[in-house]
């Protein structure tokens, strides 16, 4: 086979113009071409009003079939990598004990997925509940503002990413093809045949839940358990050997391999590893406010006479801009079509995110408009400062949302002018339970004010309209990732307790679906390879 990249199409095409296309570049007919499979699809905005698709195909041709040696040489042709993912150990002997798994995030689950897969029982221990009744749970809390502590946006099967816009890209280099490995998994569960071939991936929310209650299935099938409501409250030790953990306070579980998947939120598990002697450090973070747009005002800026096409979908955008102040601001998980939700996880504080459904239908853009931040603003040299540091803003943001989980927000305008907001425009926020229109110089650190001050015009200016008076800043996100990263060594285990594996984004080595999975599946092979030496 012979992939060809570039290939360059109006968005409304027919399928036979893609084969055609490809016959082309090669320089033969369209008959000689056997199959021609989507790769990667992305959209090419740069001139609005006449967009196009760009593709990269894998092409098949006609037994016989020969292609010239000079179109060979085009950089745009090239044989068809082998993304096939390769990684086996001899099957566990009955008597290898089960490597636990801590945390149904994408990071456990795919860890636990993977030694299921080689033959191992893996047990995975989730602190809140299955992602089903964890939704209803959440719904909830959206709706009365009842916070449930084990089962919310943060905790349960699924992890944070279920509710978002179940993003699969991600900058991290893949020597091993794990993703395109994860990739066939989450098609067989059921994911959106899309997302083989888009360039900026996504699942939806609502896809989510049966995706991974699919892959759950298939970790039963495979002699994998899984048990709900396990929070890991205590380490079982021998001098620097990790040999099990204790459960809800009183469960005590052996094990001499355990993946720590734990997520960037589980606060309280940082703390017993610290307090247990685990290494760990500070790491940079961070914080800022989600900000929601018109979607059709952002269709309009980026697609231009195309705006509304059901072929595009809805628009999406990202943006860093680097302040004098010597602080950058970007735009983070942007969410087309979404909404700003409610993702607290501690009561009486307040954390945001955003989440969008597959269709991306909803009247609203929203991304966090983020700050970074790092030890030299947390005020302390403890290793989990930073979480000190999200806690402050948080309880802030509750007390001046005014109680019952309503979250503070400020017209775009007010922020710029430096005033609180007292009044909404032509936005409704789509965060539940409830609004206050504040002023959020009272729950963020000053310098982050002056940095989007200095930024969102400088955005704006890429951005069509990201300067909308009326757009509405929602606080406050503090989530973005961990602010703590737990020392590992290039095995994968802890610098200072063998056997712990601390794997994702919890741990600090990760960021988003797709990367947290790929680290779950590469500690899952340092397990896999301990327990055969």
């Amino acid at each position: 086979m012979l992939r060809i990249k570039n290939l360059n199409l109006p968005i409304d095409h027919e399928a036979d113009e893609l084969i055609c296309a490809a016959a082309k570049v090669l320089a033969l007919s369209a008959s000689d071409i056997l199959q021609v499979e989507r790769v990667r699809r992305s959209v090419d905005a740069r001139l609005r009003n006449a967009i196009v698709f760009t593709y990269t195909v894998d092409v098949s041709v006609a037994e016989g079939v020969l292609v010239s040696p000079e179109i060979l040489e085009n950089p745009d042709v090239n044989p068809t990598p082998d993304t096939t993912y390769r990684f086996s150990v001899a099957v566990p002997p009955p008597h290898i004990p089960m490597p636990l798994i801590i945390g149904a995030g994408p990071c456990g689950l795919f860890g636990a997925l993977l030694l299921a897969r080689l033959g191992y029982r893996p047990l995975l221990l989730e602190r809140g509940r299955p992602v089903r009744e964890r939704m209803r749970n959440v719904h909830a809390f959206w709706r009365d503002g009842v916070l449930h502590p084990e089962s919310n946006v943060l905790f349960g099967e699924g992890g944070a990413g279920t509710f978002s816009d179940g993003k699969l890209n991600t900058q991290i280099r893949d020597k091993g093809n794990r993703r395109s490995w994860i990739i066939r998994e989450l098609l067989e569960a059921g994911a959106p045949k899309e997302i083989q071939y888009s360039s900026k991936p996504h699942i939806g929310t609502n896809n989510l839940i049966k995706v991974i209650e699919k892959i759950r299935e298939t970790i039963l099938d495979l002699g994998g358990s899984i048990r709900y409501e396990s929070q890991v409250t205590g380490l079982i030790q021998d001098k620097e050997k990790l040999r099990g953990v204790v459960v809800n306070g009183s469960e005590e579980i052996l094990a001499e391999h355990v993946l720590f998947a734990i997520g960037h939120s589980a606060r309280d598990t940082f703390f017993m590893l610290h307090d247990a002697g685990v290494t760990m450090s500070q790491k940079p973070f961070s914080i800022g406010a989600r900000i929601e747009h018109p979607q059709k005002q952002i269709d309009a800026g980026r697609y231009g006479s195309n705006a509304g096409n059901p072929l595009l979908g809805a628009a999406e955008y990202k943006a860093v801009w680097h302040c004098r102040n010597g602080r950058s601001v970007y735009t983070f998980c942007m969410c087309p079509g979404g909404h700003v939700i409610a993702a607290c996880s501690e009561p009486e504080m307040i954390a945001t995110n955003g989440m969008s459904h597959f269709a991306r239908k909803g009247a609203n853009a929203n991304s966090g408009l983020l700050v970074g931040v790092g030890p030299e603003d947390y005020g302390d040299t403890h290793p989990l400062a930073g979480i000190e540091f999200q806690r402050r803003w948080e309880k802030a943001a509750y007390l001046l949302g005014g109680g019952g989980y309503n979250a503070p927000v400020q017209l775009l305008r007010d922020v710029l002018a430096g005033r609180a907001s007292n009044s909404l425009g032509a936005v409704e926020p789509s965060y539940h339970p409830g609004v206050t229109s504040s002023d959020l110089r009272e729950c963020l650190p000053d310098y982050v004010i002056e940095a989007w001050r200095e930024a969102i015009p400088a955005i704006a200016g890429k951005i069509p309209d990201f300067d909308f008076p009326e757009a509405v800043l929602t606080g406050v996100e503090t989530r973005s990732s961990s602010p703590v990263r737990i020392t590992r060594n290039e095995k994968y285990q802890s610098v200072s307790l063998g056997g712990l594996f601390p794997a994702g984004e919890g741990a600090g080595y990760a960021g988003g679906i797709m990367s947290a999975a790929m680290d779950g599946m590469q500690a899952a092979e340092q397990i896999a390879i301990s327990t055969t030496m």
